[in-house]
């Protein structure tokens, strides 16, 4: 199972990527909790905000579009265990795993 957390916006605009594969992690079991724990069937609408970065989190089947200053508690443990476990990856806006 795959984890990405994509990362648009900011002032340059550049869209930013992590991706992480759940099989290829030591402690999976603890990144099946928090996913579990994440409140994906309550994502209030992300507000446009000029200059801030928009996160999307995808893992199938959940997928979610956050707003920067929304990504708090369990959201924030999960976009920041994935960045700390890869390096980013510069994409194109609308491609297919971005």
């Amino acid at each position: 199972m795959d984890v990405i957390v994509s990362r648009s916006g900011g002032f340059a605009g550049l869209l930013l990527v992590w991706e992480i594969d759940l099989d290829q992690q030591p402690d999976r079991e603890s990144w099946e909790v928090l996913i579990h724990d994440i409140p994906w069937d309550d994502v209030p609408p992300a507000p446009a905000e000029p200059d801030r970065f928009t996160y999307r989190i995808r893992c199938t089947p959940h997928e979610a579009t956050l707003a920067e200053r929304q990504v708090t508690g369990p959201w924030r443990e999960l976009v920041d265990r994935v960045r700390d476990a890869t390096e980013p990856r510069r994409a194109a806006p609308g491609s297919p795993r971005a």
